[in-house]
């Protein structure tokens, strides 16, 4: 399995033609406790950079971005239950949702872990 991530934010996790999408840990960071999290409907056709998922915390609400273009086979419904999950363990139990991978050559310009910890630096 491979994880990649955007300049936004997003990880993706990616399995074969599956995505995994969650928010980093440096994101959750910077919003501070998330009371609310709104996830896109399975089945949802997303475009690159389109909102999918919205978050809420205390201090503001910031859209979650498709990274890629694809559309949604599963949701997270344990952090829309439990919105402080994404505060403890943003980069695991806390993903949003998964897509199918529509067009592998998006996956080209996404960052990896050392890329996007040169970013937030």
């Amino acid at each position: 399995m491979t994880t990649l991530f955007t300049p936004d934010h997003e990880w993706l996790q990616i399995d074969g033609d599956v995505a995994t999408i969650g928010i980093t840990d440096y994101a959750q960071s910077q919003l501070g406790d998330v009371v609310f999290v709104e996830l896109p409907k399975v089945g949802r056709a997303l475009k690159k950079a389109e909102a999918a998922a919205v978050v809420e915390s205390v201090k503001a609400a910031s859209d979650v971005y498709a990274p890629i273009t694809g559309d949604v086979v599963e949701v997270n419904e344990a952090i829309t239950a439990e919105p402080a999950l994404v505060n403890s363990d943003a980069g695991g139990k806390a993903w949003f949702f998964k897509m199918r991978i529509a067009d592998r050559s998006e996956l080209g310009g996404l960052l990896d872990e050392a890329a996007y910890n040169a970013h937030t630096a």
